[in-house]
């Protein structure tokens, strides 16, 4: 749905060249929910906002459902964003409209006949769990609201896909999760591709699908959350569970990258003969999937055959602490 092929942004800054994007490979496809991590001056807006030609990169090429954007005339590039959705981070809703104005707005823009407008918004506002704040005005709402009334105007025009451009980072814990949770239900309900950006790994592990660590413009690592899980070395896993590091001998890190129904460490224990001492745990919810990593100190004369065991049952077993 997707596609940006070696993405390169360079903004003239005092004589100098800022390099914002420095070749960024992104693929998404349809209907899936993809987040792009990473901290302050990573690139990550700069990267939404290529998506939809905001920005005009420098060079490379982003494709969206199927069209080149980057090679669309003014009029085609108008055209082709009304099936592209964005959800702000500070709401950028019109104080002087309601909350059924500030939906319509785009409707109106697109040129949609009164009575199709007013029963789009309605289904909207019900969609959002909002169908009472109608004739309510932005300064009325709480910060949760305004974020739903956001997302609501996002899908107006009935978008292919939608931009998150840290849409939870001005919310409080709470309200976090249910917006989180509301964007999770539209992706499965209308089958809605969303590419968002974040600096939480919690958003990572709450609803994504798949994932990319930048830094410095550039992707770090990339690809479906529960392989980067179960890949050795991958800064997403570590992220996601950062268990205390531990200079115990003999202690190993172990992923479980999905549930299993067979006691592991007990099978272990009796089977080779090894004493198992879990040091450290978390279990976690990660992309749908009940995801665990231990910290385990295994010890005893057939401890490599325990090891050997655990990592053909599918578990990725690395020295503890990386």
């Amino acid at each position: 749905m997707i596609e940006a092929v070696d993405l390169h942004k360079v903004y003239p800054v005092n004589r100098r060249r800022v390099v914002a994007l420095d070749g960024v490979d992104l693929s998404v496809e349809q209907g899936e929910v993809y987040g792009v991590v990473g901290q302050s001056g990573a690139g990550k807006s700069t990267l939404l906002r290529c998506v939809n030609l905001l920005e005009r990169p420098t060079s490379g090429r982003v494709v969206v459902d199927g069209r080149d954007m980057t090679a669309l005339g003014a009029a085609d590039l108008r055209r082709a964003r009304r099936r592209i959705g964005m959800v702000h981070q500070h709401f950028a809703l019109l104080s002087s409209r309601t909350v059924a104005g500030n939906i319509a707005f785009p409707l109106e823009n697109a040129g949609v006949p009164r009575r199709r407008r007013a029963a789009r918004v309605a289904e909207l506002l019900d969609l959002v769990g909002l169908g009472d704040k109608a004739k309510a005005y932005p300064a009325q709402l709480s910060g949760g609201q305004k974020q739903r009334v956001g997302i609501a105007r996002a899908l107006a025009s009935d978008p292919a896909v939608l931009l998150s451009d840290e849409a939870t980072s001005a919310l409080d814990p709470d309200t976090t999760a249910s917006i989180l949770e509301l964007l999770r239900d539209l992706n499965r309900e209308l089958g809605l591709t969303i590419l968002l950006i974040t600096h939480e790994m919690d958003v990572i592990k709450r609803i994504c699908d798949s994932a990319a660590i930048m830094e410095s413009g550039a992707f770090l690592e990339s690809g479906k959350v529960l392989d980067l899980i179960a890949t050795p070395g991958s800064r997403l896993a570590s992220s996601l569970f950062p268990l205390p590091p531990t200079d115990a001998p003999d202690a190993v890190a172990v992923t479980y990258p999905r549930a299993y129904d067979e006691p592991l460490m007990s099978e272990v224990t009796r089977r080779f003969g090894v004493d198992v001492n879990i040091l450290a745990g978390a279990v976690e919810q990660v992309a749908g999937t009940s995801v665990g990593r231990l910290n385990v100190q295994i010890r005893g004369e057939r401890r490599d055959g325990a090891l050997r065991f655990l990592t053909d049952k599918g578990l990725l077993v690395q020295e503890a602490g990386r």
